[in-house]
């Protein structure tokens, strides 16, 4: 497990970066996304990638690794949103986004490490592509528990499906390497 603490902190800190520097660009803005609007915003990214994987071109240079990044910082987003629901302004600082995108962050991967043990990191052993065809998946299910006001009857609830997501984000960025493009 080792190896995969190392991994896992390593894209963590590409995509906290890549999150910082969105914060000093756009501040919060994301505050006053409704949680379906980022599950849609995850969408496009999802389709992006799987656009991407199935044409094998991108017509506006990027890759799929920034898309598997801004769907970890997005599904982040939709946990913080979650907790302290949407604004109508922005009500927080670059260090309390921060602050807030740790902790879902850590929580996240404890999550991820409990799973790991109990599934002997069958993730090393799966394709890039099923990582997006899983998370278009589990977008869909958060698309109806919300379209259900959020009731379950048997179901995990949205924040599990978002960690679900952020994880296979991760997992999909480690077995990518650290390709930019």
């Amino acid at each position: 497990m080792a190896d995969t603490k190392a991994e896992f902190e390593h894209v963590i800190g590409l995509c906290r970066e890549v999150f910082k520097k969105k914060m000093y660009d756009y501040g919060a803005s994301w505050r006053l996304m409704r949680p379906e609007s980022l599950t849609d915003q995850i969408f496009i990214k999802a389709r992006r990638i799987r656009t991407l994987e199935v044409k094998k071109e991108s017509k506006v240079g990027e890759g799929i690794y920034p898309e598997f990044m801004a769907i970890a910082n997005y599904g982040v987003m939709a946990l913080i949103q979650i907790e302290l629901g949407y604004a109508d302004k922005v009500d927080i600082d670059e260090t309390r986004a921060l602050e807030l995108y740790n902790h879902y962050m850590d929580v996240t991967t404890r999550l991820m490490y409990d799973k790991n043990s109990d599934y002997d990191e069958a993730w090393r052993y799966m394709r890039v592509n099923s990582y997006t065809d899983i998370i278009l998946t589990k977008l869909e299910r958060i698309k109806q528990i919300e379209d259900n006001d959020g009731k379950t009857l048997v179901s995990e609830g949205v924040d599990s499906n978002f960690m679900d997501i952020i994880n296979y984000s991760l997992f999909g960025l480690i077995k990518l390497g650290d390709d930019r493009g």
